[in-house]
């Protein structure tokens, strides 16, 4: 498994557990990224993933940077997906559109490659 995969996942791991902590509405973004940092970093302890190597720099960027943008993100899965409320869409899988929703709207990464990967992170942690 490639390097930014093995990020990928991490990041889709760590918005999957901050679905869990208890933010105020209002203050959504500044109390998840203030939760972020210590859940990240535990999983990278758990993958023997040092927080100055190039994987965890790029999962930091993706969960960072998707918690900045999430109302924009939100917005577009909401005007994409017909007939389904954002609630309506399982967590885990919610998380892996977060994460290729922001690939694609703010970075240059090529589109194939972010549906490749969002497919292949879904085939292994989705149903």
């Amino acid at each position: 498994m490639g390097q930014r995969r093995k990020a990928r996942e991490m990041a889709v791991q760590c918005l999957y557990s901050l679905e869990f902590s208890e933010v105020d509405k209002e203050y959504r973004e500044y109390g998840l990224l203030n939760e972020y940092p210590e859940i990240l970093l535990s999983l990278a302890k758990q993958e023997h993933i040092q927080p100055n190597s190039p994987v965890y720099a790029f999962a930091e960027e993706l969960v960072k940077n998707s918690i900045i943008n999430i109302e924009q993100i939100e917005a577009e899965i909401d005007k994409l997906t017909d007939n389904w409320d954002l609630e309506d869409i399982a967590l885990l899988d919610r998380s892996i559109l977060c994460i290729a929703i922001y690939e694609l709207l703010f970075t240059d990464t090529p589109a194939a490659v972010v549906i490749n990967e969002a497919i292949e992170i879904a085939k292994k942690y989705s149903s």
